[in-house]
């Protein structure tokens, strides 16, 4: 029976074969044509970021945080390690305030060699930004995009100087945007990367495949225990960073606006029984009675519509309208109160907290 079987085979093999030679038509539907070509094409893909880097590298530079020594004032000693970010021509560096918070001196050293010492402009502590300036000629500035957004699933790379072994890239993609869980007042939106940010990388450049600025690296996540985490860093994003920037250019420091109210996101059930007009407001939960807010009435349970007629879109489109107007500014605030609309004016102060 075996015997049998193997003859059966090998019969149909050799008639296969006798067919092959003497129809070549058949050959294509078995083995297609450009196979060899398609092999070779798919051999020499590469997938590179280099032009990317080289647009973006030269303008991050390492920042040396320098301390008088307790022992001989005369002395100063490196204390801290950095990067930065040059994004203008007039030598304007975006870093992390904690880059450079306790420094007596500040050098920045550029790739292409060059050092100096750096002049503090203003630093925000609540954003962790700094900004520095250096002088100099033809100094290399990071492609800068306004209208990117970023986007969870983008490809991203960090450029900075960890642990001071050089310049060094990292690669990930933005893995979660509006982070505000780990800000200290849980008010600030980071950017999530799985790409790795270390000691060092502080201040440096988070940038898309086309090299252009997206954020400036900022931590990695580290937990309270002896787990170690990877894949899990963050960055501040570049709007913010940008618009930190010009405050502290106009006023050497940055002021926000404040009028004394907490309040959070109307609920869904909340908003289905006050109808669509009410969609995006959010209900006062407290009111500081020394604010602004208070002199002008606001109540807990006011639920906020608008601002100076501009519908919001949530707790944190009406905190960062809010902060973004100078004290003195006078607003029109429309709220809805035990069912009625009502409209309050309010005198914006200054943030005390900052």
């Amino acid at each position: 029976m075996l015997n049998f079987l193997l003859r059966s085979v090998l019969l149909g093999l050799a008639t296969a074969a006798v067919l092959l030679i003497s129809v070549p038509s058949l050959r294509s539907h078995i083995i297609p044509a450009g196979t060899a070509e398609t092999s070779n094409n798919i051999e020499s893909l590469q997938i590179s970021f280099n032009t990317a880097v080289r647009r973006a590298a030269p303008a991050v530079v390492n920042i040396y945080s320098r301390k008088y020594t307790e022992s001989d004032r005369t002395k100063l000693s490196t204390q801290g390690l950095g990067s930065g970010v040059i994004v203008s021509d007039k030598g304007y560096i975006i870093t992390n305030y904690h880059v450079v918070a306790q420094a007596d001196q500040i050098i920045v050293a550029l790739q292409d060699g060059r050092a100096a010492a750096a002049h503090l402009v203003g630093k925000d502590r609540r954003t962790d930004i700094a900004i520095l300036r250096v002088e100099g000629t033809n100094l290399p500035v990071i492609p800068l995009n306004p209208n990117y957004d970023p986007k969870v699933g983008d490809v991203v790379l960090a450029i900075g100087n960890p642990y001071n072994l050089g310049q060094t890239t990292t690669f990930g993609i933005i893995s979660a945007t509006g982070r505000s869980s780990i800000s200290a007042d849980g008010r600030q939106a980071f950017i999530q990367t799985d790409a790795a940010i270390n000691e060092g990388n502080s201040g440096g450049a988070l940038v898309n495949t086309r090299g252009e600025l997206v954020g400036i690296n900022t931590a990695s996540f580290q937990q309270a225990t002896e787990l170690e985490t990877y894949g899990i860093s963050f960055a501040i994003p570049f709007k913010l960073a940008n618009k930190i920037m010009e405050k502290i250019i106009a006023d050497g420091r940055v002021i926000r606006g404040y009028i004394g109210i907490d309040g959070q996101d109307i609920s869904a059930m909340a908003e289905r029984i006050l109808g669509n007009e009410h969609l995006g407001g959010i209900e006062v939960m407290g009111v500081d009675p020394n604010g602004p807010a208070a002199d002008a009435g606001f109540m807990e349970k006011d639920i906020i519509l608008k601002i100076d007629g501009q519908k919001i879109h949530g707790r944190q489109s009406v905190m960062d309208l809010v902060t973004d107007l100078r004290p003195g500014t006078t607003i029109d605030v429309l709220v809805v109160r035990k069912g009625k609309q009502k409209t309050l004016t309010v005198t914006v102060g200054e943030d005390p907290r900052d």
